[in-house]
């Protein structure tokens, strides 16, 4: 048994969704004209409650594009020290937009402080970059931010003049952990306070490629732009277009699936000596071993022995998708009480 839980970015396309992407009607979206790019972008901009919407292979490229939509050079945006688009994407906001970020620490549930937020608004200045930009990301390491502190944000962002991205690379695993009866509507909910959105279907939708940019139609334009730039233009793409439709028509609910598989995953761990497992609020287990040095660099690979595969970039990681069942957890469980035994 093999038992992927490296991240939910290896998920597999399902038969339906193969289906969908052998049916889908193809165009050329360099020129517009693909209509499964075009009936994608608009059912996404349409559900979270936007005027338009820019399909992308990569969230990577889609946050980098909404920056440079956003900010001009020399201007600044604050985020999160371990949010995606600070510290995992290469550095490219400020190696290829020129924008200088300003990270701020994070508060035990993923949020930014508010305080931290406004103390780090530069004066009009010349002396300073121009704050510019206000970045969240949701969910953040797993943990949801609450729609209550989201409103605050945004509060506080629109007071001081600056615009707002939200890097939803998961937003449907935040909508679903807020109301898993109607997760469009609590995506819609969370959406309502940003003026651009990523949405990667990638990961946890299982789509094999893309995100979407959702924004204003001003700034889409200027996305769009960038997209060529950063090289994204792709011609018909609609065959991967309606592989994430699928999944954005499909996949939503049944994230609830991965949510209680993480839970069944972290109490499966609880009671093992020489770890510490955080509870989980979606579908990402973090797990600290307690003693460092020969016996915590060996598990990861005494689990791959064992047919389970984890990350450990700084904290011991299992992510829960599509591709893993119970019996899958009940293994990797096994495999981790085994090696502690």
């Amino acid at each position: 048994m093999l038992v992927d839980l490296r991240s939910d970015t290896v998920t597999q396309p399902t038969a339906a969704m193969r289906e969908a992407m052998q049916a889908a009607p193809l165009g050329d979206d360099v020129f517009g004209d693909d209509p499964s790019v075009n009936a994608l972008q608009s059912a996404l901009a349409e559900r979270l409650g936007f005027e338009a919407a820019l399909f992308m292979p990569t969230g990577t490229q889609s946050n980098l594009a909404a920056l440079m939509a956003h900010c001009q050079r020399g201007e600044e945006y604050i985020v999160g020290q371990f949010a995606h688009t600070y510290r995992w994407e290469g550095g490219g906001a400020a190696v290829l937009g020129s924008i200088q970020p300003q990270p701020l620490p994070h508060q035990a549930d993923g949020s930014l402080s508010l305080t931290d937020i406004e103390a780090n608004i530069k004066p009009d200045d010349a002396h300073f970059a121009r704050t510019r930009l206000l970045t969240l990301e949701n969910t953040i390491g797993g943990k949801v931010l609450p729609l209550d502190y989201l409103a605050a944000a945004s509060a506080l962002a629109q007071k001081h003049g600056l615009t707002r991205h939200l890097d939803g690379a998961r937003l449907f695993n935040a909508a679903v952990a807020l109301d898993a009866a109607d997760p469009y509507a609590a995506a819609r909910r969370i959406c309502s306070h940003f003026d651009s959105v990523s949405v990667c279907f990638s990961k946890g939708l299982g789509a094999p490629v893309g995100s979407v940019l959702c924004g204003s139609a001003a700034l889409i334009q200027r996305a769009h732009r960038w997209r060529k730039m950063l090289g994204g233009g792709m011609r018909q793409a609609g065959v991967l277009a309606a592989a994430a439709h699928h999944a954005l028509d499909h996949h939503v609910h049944r994230l609830a699936e991965d949510h209680a598989l993480a839970q069944r995953l972290a109490q499966g761990l609880q009671g093992i000596a020489g770890l510490s497992v955080e509870a989980p609020q979606t579908n990402i287990v973090f797990v600290d071993v307690e003693e460092q040095g020969e016996r915590a660099a060996g598990l990861l690979p005494y689990l791959k022995s064992r047919g389970v595969l984890a990350t450990g970039l700084y904290r011991l990681r299992f992510v829960t998708h599509l591709d893993v069942d119970a019996a899958g957890v009940d293994h990797a469980v096994a495999a981790v009480r085994e090696y502690f035994a």
